[in-house]
């Protein structure tokens, strides 16, 4: 598929999506919402994808909502918001669950639905003057799509905090609540991005993509439950090509075989 408002490149493993409608500090519209869903789609089901790179082309991450986007909305029916607004959360949905190691490379500004995919990649890292807000409060309207990703991402009592008031923020509180794991000066944002893809390239692709999965597996159900789920993980995991290569490796003092450098 030709993306339209997407860049994507993928080069040694490394996947990079770059949303490419900087006019508009790129915005969200129903064809971006759709490019990302389809992209995501795919780069998911790519055996050759080891991690995923997020970006925004630039001064700005994603500047939330596209205005003649919100102007066409005054016009239309009750139900086709509703239409609008599901497209919109099966994209976050699709991000969220993205087989792959996911970071979220972010500069300028992420509003509105652009703190939302902050919210839905496993790995945020942030220019150090980069400001963030869960703005929809300000035009009368509600951070709802993005609200179950964002929810469990800073919790419930730092949800309370800033959607009600829809107040912006800078680094330093994004990081205190667990929305941003990594700052960087502007000029050293790429040099930070790069260390985790380098990071991932050492981990065992199959053996992150599994922890990523136990992850959301754990946090649905009570201990007597996970225990057996988490044994079975690791012992399967233990007995697979990968775990197996990965321990040998270990106990060999060598390179495991999908470390390429």
């Amino acid at each position: 598929m030709l993306y339209q408002h997407l860049r994507l490149s993928c080069e040694e493993g490394v996947a990079r999506v770059t949303l490419a409608r900087p006019e508009v500090r790129n915005a969200f519209n129903a064809d971006l919402i759709r490019e990302l869903s389809d992209v995501f789609s795919r780069l998911a089901a790519d055996p050759e994808v080891r991690v995923v790179v997020l970006a925004g082309e630039g001064k700005a991450f994603s500047g939330g909502a596209d205005l003649n986007w919100m102007r066409a909305a005054l016009d239309c029916s009750e139900e086709e918001n509703l239409g609008d607004a599901l497209a919109m959360s099966d994209m976050f949905r699709v991000i969220d669950r993205c087989a792959k190691p996911t970071i979220a490379r972010v500069q300028g500004a992420a509003l509105g639905g652009g703190v939302g995919l902050c919210a839905v990649c496993d790995i945020v890292v942030s220019a150090s003057d980069a400001v963030f807000g869960f703005t929809e409060v300000k035009l009368g309207i509600l951070p709802a799509v993005i609200s179950p990703f964002a929810v469990a991402k800073i919790g419930r009592s730092h949800a309370r905090a800033l959607f009600l008031t829809g107040e912006r923020f800078g680094v330093e509180r994004a990081m205190s609540i667990g929305l941003v794991h990594h700052s960087a000066d502007p000029e050293e944002l790429d040099l930070a991005v790069e260390r985790i893809v380098a990071e991932f390239k050492t981990a065992g692709p199959l053996a992150s993509q599994a922890a990523k999965r136990v992850v959301e597996e754990v946090s649905a159900v009570d201990y007597d439950a996970s225990r057996e789920l988490t044994a079975r993980r690791i012992a399967a995991q233990r007995v697979s090509a990968e775990g197996q290569e990965g321990i040998r490796a270990f106990l060999d003092k060598r390179k495991a075989a999908w470390i390429r450098a």
